[in-house]
């Protein structure tokens, strides 16, 4: 499975609306887990098994909730029996067929 989400708090009470440090907190999660990963500035990736994926999106949301009065969560999954290594393999098909469009 390779899973993208995106985790912030609302009602920070902070007036620029940052929310840097709740997703460092989610980020150190994901990191820690061990599962292959990425982080972009909308979304991270993460690649495992249902089961431990889904634990760590819900670890990464409870670092979360101390940050604020309530946490979005949006979550994009691509479930794909008997594949691993799509977290990068995805982006170099793509790369591929970039190359040979020109």
């Amino acid at each position: 499975m390779l899973l993208a989400f995106s985790v912030a708090p609302s009602g920070t009470g902070r007036a620029d609306g940052s929310v840097h440090d709740a997703v460092a907190a989610a980020v150190r999660v994901v990191r820690e887990s061990g599962l292959p990963n990425r982080t972009s500035s909308m979304f991270t990736e993460i690649e495992g098994e249902w089961d431990e994926v889904f634990d760590v999106v819900k670890r990464a949301t409870a670092a979360v909730e101390p940050f604020g009065s309530r946490v979005s969560l949006v979550i994009k999954a691509d479930i794909r029996p008997g594949y691993s290594g799509e977290i990068d393999a995805k982006l170099e098909r793509l790369e591929q067929a970039l190359d040979g469009a020109e």
